[in-house]
């Protein structure tokens, strides 16, 4: 494949992403005013911006409109997610990316993570659901290989790498390991690297290792890349 053609198959597996903390209505604005036109996946942005998101008219359809919820510490009850995820489907929302409970899976409450991703599963309905597992909190290979699989057990679409809000993102090992547990499922199940992809060249690599590990080609159906400031030099690359 060549260089254009992988760099026009990445842009359509982005999730453009904006999760700033110290976002105002009038720096979201700003923000999509500067977004170069490409074909993303999807835009993933907080529940309180998606009317804005929604109503941006350079938005390129049909990408998904996606929003966090449990995030970041993934620390809120199921009640409260599932009424969160209700909420954000009613805005809006098309993709909801939920934060696991990492530190009750860490204690080995293996039952409550189970009982936790049913519950945001059937509040998600037909809606797409990411699982984010935030694998840099994760710290050994056992722990993301464990939490992949409840993921996937519990009918979730995509599991996810990381929030972005921890010092460790996405790394080749936790790729590699939730990729290979992916592969070896019964059924489709997709893959999100997020947390410090801030490169073309980092975003390819990541484009290269699932198809290695899954055998399928790189859609956005299967992969995704959340990303922020990669939008940028991507269209200037599409567009050399």
């Amino acid at each position: 494949m060549t260089n254009l053609l992988r760099l026009q198959q990445l842009a359509k597996l982005l999730d453009v992403t904006r999760l700033q903390d110290d976002e105002t209505n009038a720096s979201f604005d700003s923000w999509l005013a500067s977004l170069p036109a490409i074909p993303a996946a999807a835009y993933c942005v907080y529940p309180q911006y998606l009317m804005s998101l929604l109503n941006w008219p350079a938005r390129q359809k049909p990408s998904a409109i996606a929003t966090v919820v449990n995030f970041p510490s993934g620390d809120l009850s199921a009640e409260r997610v599932c009424q969160q995820i209700k909420q954000a489907l009613s805005a809006g929302a098309t993709e909801i990316d939920c934060v696991l409970p990492y530190n009750m899976l860490l204690r080995g409450e293996y039952d409550e993570v189970k009982s936790f991703l049913q519950s945001v599963r059937k509040a998600c309905a037909g809606s797409c659901l990411k699982i984010i597992i935030e694998s840099g909190e994760l710290t050994t290979a056992q722990q993301i290989t464990v939490a992949s699989e409840l993921v996937i057990e519990a009918g979730a679409d995509f599991i996810k790498t990381s929030t972005g809000k921890v010092p460790t993102g996405v790394t080749e090992e936790a790729a590699r390991i939730i990729l290979t547990v992916i592969a070896a499922a019964k059924r489709n199940v997709g893959f999100k690297a997020s947390g410090g992809v801030r490169t073309v060249e980092q975003a390819l690599k990541l484009v290269e290792l699932y198809e290695e590990l899954t055998g399928k080609l790189a859609l956005s159906s299967g992969l995704r890349i959340g990303a922020s400031a990669l939008v940028y030099e991507l269209a200037e690359r599409l567009a050399e």
